[in-house]
């Protein structure tokens, strides 16, 4: 954005930085300070110039599956070679997408067929598609249950699939559209955010039923969700008022709210460097270091269509597929600029 006024010289330096904080430019982008995150490569994506969706690392082979939503298909990038290894066909529509290494499968959300895929990680072939439902979104696979949770949107619940015969075994109201769904391995649990409530729910995936309802104030349409396993954390994205909200998820109350991105959707933690970033449907990208359990922000910066991201925490690497850089979908590959 371009300022429509000159600042003169007898301005104090404290002045101009609060017109900067005015207009959304963080500390990192000014001539002083560089930015958090610095472009290593960009790499061509197959297909059209098209939405992308989430993302799911596969940290121990290197594999990063990708929904190519408007393309209807899942986009397997090796990160150890950069390069993308397979471009899978019919996932009309796909939203979610997520790795399950320990059982050799990945699972997508065919949202305009109103399935779940499962595809067999070691042939890449669907095996099997899951439903009805109405708007499946993003999922998880709760390991010890072996079964899958997923966000059905606009059908104000989290579905519910067995993943060891792949079929539908409930949906669970959640009495308002369905945020992103995780699996916290620490507690066991199954979280969602729900829109409207705004609130944080907690699910027992064995029983499949919801066993806590937290509220998230100062959180509007809670969405993007990611976790700190270690401090136990959760970090929430209010869609509806561009927040993020630190959870903790011991005593599931809020701990501060930050701002980010206008329209936040998906974010990523990289637990080795303590980093998080999210990424807005505007293509503003806040990147916040951890400290204890508090956040620090590092600043932000501006990609088209930057609204996914995801991490290799074993490398650092950060992960933004991107639409439409001069006509053509790229995968963006940044790296920490505090890094070598």
């Amino acid at each position: 954005m371009k300022l429509g006024f000159r600042i003169s010289n007898c301005i104090s330096c404290a002045v101009i930085v609060s017109v900067l904080s005015f207009f959304g430019l963080s500390h990192a982008q000014n001539a002083h300070m560089s930015p958090p995150l610095q472009k290593v490569a960009d790499v061509q994506m197959p297909g059209s110039a098209v939405r992308f969706d989430y993302q799911s690392m596969d940290s121990g082979s290197g594999r990063l599956y990708i929904a190519h939503m408007n393309a209807g298909r899942v986009v397997i990038f090796d990160t150890l070679k950069q390069q993308v290894v397979a471009n899978l066909d019919g996932f009309n529509g796909v939203h979610g997408v997520w790795a399950a290494p320990e059982i050799d499968r990945v699972f997508a959300s065919v949202t305009g067929e109103h399935s779940v895929a499962v595809v067999d990680s070691k042939t890449l072939r669907i095996i099997s598609k899951v439903g009805p439902m109405d708007y499946p979104d993003g999922l998880t696979y709760a390991p010890k249950a072996k079964r899958v949770f997923v966000s059905d949107e606009h059908g104000n619940a989290d579905v519910v699939i067995d993943a060891t015969n792949n079929t539908l075994v409930k949906n669970i109201p959640l009495g308002g559209p369905a945020g992103n769904t995780v699996y916290d391995a620490i507690s066991g649990h199954v979280l969602v955010g729900v829109h409207g409530k705004n609130e944080l729910v907690a699910i027992d995936p064995a029983s499949a039923e919801i066993i806590g309802r937290y509220p998230l104030p100062g959180i509007e349409n809670p969405h993007g969700i990611t976790l700190d396993p270690l401090n136990h954390l959760a970090f929430v994205a209010g869609e509806g008022n561009h927040t993020l909200a630190v959870v903790d998820l011991d005593s599931m109350k809020v701990l501060a709210i930050h701002q980010v991105g206008e329209d936040p959707d998906v974010l990523a933690f990289d637990p080795g460097l303590k980093r998080l970033y999210v990424s807005a449907e505007s293509g503003t990208v806040t990147v916040f270091e951890e400290s204890g359990r508090e956040l620090k922000s590092l600043g932000q910066f501006h990609m088209p269509h930057a609204h996914t991201v995801s991490v290799n925490p074993k490398t650092h690497l950060v992960y933004f597929p991107l639409e439409n850089i001069e006509g053509l979908p790229i995968l963006r590959i940044m790296k920490p600029t505090s890094l070598p």
